[in-house]
């Protein structure tokens, strides 16, 4: 039942690997509750007591409520999937209600930090060096996701238009434009691997030192040993880069749809929140320049 799911999830409606991991996790987590509380072991028969009860659990365990909220999710979607295929003949979660969760403005980099960083920081004159800049700039450049920036082919590249294709969720892909300095540096680094690694067999554009396609944590750990250096943001990662993008965007008078189209965003809700970053700069600026402020 949970396998057919999750196939459901990955094939049909084209949820990332990732996502589908955690709703599978969930699911098991669901089970093994309802095994150990209930001696029940099939999530058809679950009641709304029984998830209630599970939650109440979860909440009792200090998880955090974006989590719970995620779990709930889950259920939602599966359970309209067992409705949906007769296995059921009521949702459980009908009246199950998400937990409210502190509203958490998005920590981005200082702009002056953040060009100290690309102008100052000196990388290495060789192929590490100019990769590492490359995924700095990249993510800070482009404000893709991390996952968006480990699959990247050279083939998806168009150095003439500076434009490239990403794959973002649910397989949707959108064109980013990028700047003019990073054509050289895409141009650079690709005429760099070549030489250094000429029998890698892939495209994708960000390797290691080995021509091996990278991994989040190598992404992870290089974003947060440049961040440390050169901003004091509490939380250091490539996603800070994504808000950074973003924030500057709207700081510099972006207007918030081409933001939202930009960053890939499905609703325009999910990009509102940098503009609450955008308005304390504002308020700062009138306190600083107004007569009556």
């Amino acid at each position: 039942m949970i396998e057919t799911f999750i196939s459901y999830l990955r094939f049909e409606k084209r949820f990332s690997l990732n996502t589908s991991i955690s709703y599978q996790t969930d699911l098991l987590q669901l089970q093994e509750y309802l095994a150990t509380a209930y001696q029940e072991k099939e999530l058809s028969a679950a009641t709304h007591q029984m998830i209630r009860s599970w939650i109440v659990s979860l909440v009792e365990q200090d998880l955090d409520s974006s989590s719970i909220n995620r779990k709930i999710a889950c259920l939602r979607s599966f359970y309209k999937f067992l409705l949906k295929q007769e296995l059921v003949t009521n949702n459980p979660t009908t009246k199950i209600k998400i937990l409210k969760t502190p509203k958490r403005l998005p920590q981005f980099v200082l702009e002056n930090d953040m060009v100290s960083m690309l102008d100052k920081n000196e990388f290495k004159n060789d192929f590490s060096g100019g990769r590492d800049q490359l995924i700095i700039e990249l993510l800070y450049g482009t404000g893709m996701r991390l996952s968006e920036l480990i699959h990247l082919r050279v083939s998806q590249i168009n150095l003439h238009e500076r434009t490239l294709k990403v794959v973002g969720k649910r397989n949707k892909e959108r064109v980013i434009p990028f700047s003019t300095s990073l054509v050289t540096l895409i141009d650079s680094y690709i005429s760099l691997r070549k030489k250094e690694l000429p029998e890698t067999e892939h495209d994708f554009l960000i390797v290691t030192d080995r021509g091996e396609r990278v991994y989040p944590m190598f992404v992870q750990r290089l974003v947060k040993k440049y961040l440390k250096v050169y901003s004091s943001v509490e939380k250091k990662s490539p996603h800070v880069l994504r808000h950074t993008y973003a924030t500057h965007l709207l700081n510099k008078g972006a207007e918030i749809n081409a933001v939202k189209d930009l960053l890939g965003h499905t609703s325009l809700a999910a990009t509102q929140v940098y503009t609450h970053n955008s308005m304390e700069k504002l308020k700062r600026v009138f306190d600083q320049a107004h007569p009556k402020a």
